[in-house]
């Protein structure tokens, strides 16, 4: 008797340990019980940089009584905030079962990443031309904000060609909004850290690109915790987005770089 309770004790907690443990090394498993919180937990961390960035900038900006943003830029701002929506909203779908709503919406996420990243060089180019002149001018940044909208571009794009493959395509989508989270990270913390580290190459890839750096590598542990591998998608578009940034802040702090940011900027 003690034998069969025995057996049946290892055989259940066998079957328990291959629920839980991660699939085998060669074999990516498209779905695994974490992914649900992870994802959106992910986007919790996006809306956090992004709100500890750009709300206090505002607050300053009106109790300073700062001339008014132009036009483009509150276009902007709805359309990146319509699109951090509809993700979140599609995170839930999923996480609810409801897929025929997830696809049927995935139209609008396309037009929003179209717009995102036509409002996003257009606004930085009325922006920075604003300011050219004034203590806040500074023509080389506009590597930044190109190269955002060029990975961003890219792993978007990427994401939505391989919408029938789940996991490529929510990590393909992920990355594409990492690239920009910049965005919020340098306006929050940008500043202190300037100080603290001073100039330089990596200096401000660590003052700029910080979160993003360690938000795209959180995917790749997250992986090869629950996988014990990386996903192609994850590691192509991990590629493509770093790339992308570590061009942006090498031409930041390349002399040459600046007159050209100023032909492009219109000035």
């Amino acid at each position: 008797m003690m034998l069969l309770q025995g057996a049946g004790m290892t055989t259940a907690y066998i079957q328990k340990a291959k629920r839980i443990a991660p699939g085998k090394p060669g074999r990516f498993d498209p779905y695994n019980r974490w992914d649900r919180n992870f994802f959106l937990g992910y986007l919790g961390l996006i809306w956090f940089l992004i709100l500890m960035g750009f709300v206090p900038d505002v607050i300053r900006h009106v109790q300073k009584h700062m001339p008014a943003y132009p036009l483009v830029v509150h276009f902007h701002a709805a359309v990146f905030v319509s699109l951090l929506i509809l993700l979140t909203a599609q995170v839930l779908l999923v996480r609810a079962k409801r897929i025929d709503l997830h696809r049927a919406l995935g139209l609008a996420g396309a037009v929003l990443c179209v717009a995102v990243v036509a409002l996003g060089v257009i606004t930085s180019v009325v922006v920075d031309r604003r300011q050219l002149g004034t203590p806040h001018a500074d023509p080389a940044f506009f590597s930044v904000q190109l190269l955002d909208m060029v990975a961003f571009a890219g792993a978007a794009g990427a994401a939505i060609l391989m919408r029938d493959d789940g996991p490529a395509h929510k990590r393909l989508m992920l990355l594409a909004v990492l690239s920009m989270v910049d965005a919020g990270f340098t306006r929050w913390l940008g500043g202190p850290m300037t100080k603290l580290l001073g100039d330089g190459f990596w200096p401000f890839m660590a003052e700029v690109y910080l979160a993003n750096g360690l938000l795209i590598l959180g995917i790749g542990v997250f992986d090869l915790v629950t996988r014990r591998r990386l996903h192609p998608a994850y590691m192509a578009g991990a590629a493509w987005v770093s790339g992308c940034l570590l061009l942006a802040g090498w031409l930041y702090v390349t002399p040459a770089w600046k007159p050209i940011a100023l032909a492009l900027i219109g000035r």
